[in-house]
C-alpha cells in the first residue's frame, strides 16, 4: 500500500469492504462520471462541488469555466479530496435494519493542478469521449477562444481509499425461516431514445456516437 499513506485512508469502519488493488480503483474511475470536489473556501467555508470527472492514466481531471470561482480556487493549489461513488444495486433484506446498498466509493487527497497549451487540448477531448464515446471526432476543433474560457485540472491518484459493497443479505439468524423475501436487485445505467433539439436542422441523422449510447453501458 505504498501509494495510500496517512492516517486519512485507514478504514476504520466495515474494514471487510476496504479494497487496496488499484486495478479495482480504476475500474470505479472509469465507470463513474461524476465526483465530488471538497474544499474550504476562505470566506464561504467548506463546500462541495459536484462535477464530471475522467481518469487519465495516474490522474483524474475536472474541466470548467475559467469564471468558476471553485475551478480557480482549486487551481491555487489548496489541498482537496475527491469523493467518488457507483451505485452498483440493492440489497434486499429480511428487514429493514439489514438492508443496505452494493457500491463501490472512493475518495482521493491530493491537490489540482492546472494544464495548459496542447495539454488542455488534448485532455478536453478525452473529457468528451468519455461522456459520449467517439464524439469528438464528429465535431470541429474548438476555437481558441473556447480552450482559453476552459479550465482543466488534473488531481494525481496518489493517496485514496476504496470501500466495495458486494455482498448477499446478512440477516440475523431468527429472520432467516421468516415469510419475508431477500436478495439483491442489481442496477444497470441506460440510456434512453435521443431526442433531437428544436433548432437541428432537418436531415442531419443521429450520429453513431449517440446511437451507441443506447447500448448497455459497462459498469
Amino acid at each position: 500500500m505504498s501509494e495510500q499513506p496517512g492516517e486519512r485512508t485507514r478504514i476504520t469502519r466495515l474494514r471487510d469492504k476496504e479494497r487496496t488493488e488499484r486495478a479495482e480503483l480504476d475500474a470505479l474511475l472509469d465507470s463513474a462520471v461524476v465526483g465530488h470536489f471538497a474544499l474550504a473556501d476562505p470566506d464561504r467555508g467548506p463546500v462541495v462541488i459536484p462535477t464530471a470527472i475522467v481518469r487519465d492514466g495516474e490522474r483524474v481531471l475536472a474541466h470548467g469555466s475559467t469564471g468558476s470561482r471553485w475551478m480557480r480556487a482549486l487551481a491555487g493549489g489548496p489541498a482537496t479530496c475527491l469523493a467518488v461513488t457507483e451505485l452498483d444495486g440493492l440489497v434486499v433484506a429480511r428487514s429493514a435494519f439489514e438492508s443496505s446498498l452494493h457500491y463501490r466509493s472512493a475518495v482521493l487527497f491530493g491537490t489540482c493542478t492546472e494544464l495548459g497549451g496542447a495539454e488542455r487540448a488534448r485532455t478536453l477531448d478525452l473529457i468528451t469521449d468519455k461522456l459520449i464515446p467517439g464524439r469528438s471526432g464528429e465535431l470541429r476543433v474548438p476555437t481558441r477562444r473556447e480552450l482559453e474560457a476552459t479550465l482543466v485540472l488534473a488531481l494525481p491518484i496518489t493517496e485514496w481509499s476504496l470501500k466495495v459493497s458486494a455482498g448477499w443479505p446478512d440477516d440475523l439468524p431468527e429472520d432467516l425461516d421468516g415469510d419475508a423475501w431477500a436478495g439483491v436487485v442489481p442496477l444497470q445505467r441506460s440510456y434512453g431514445e435521443p431526442r433531437p433539439a428544436p433548432d437541428l436542422a432537418a436531415g442531419i441523422p443521429v450520429p453513431p456516437s449517440v446511437r451507441a449510447l443506447g447500448r448497455p453501458q459497462p459498469r
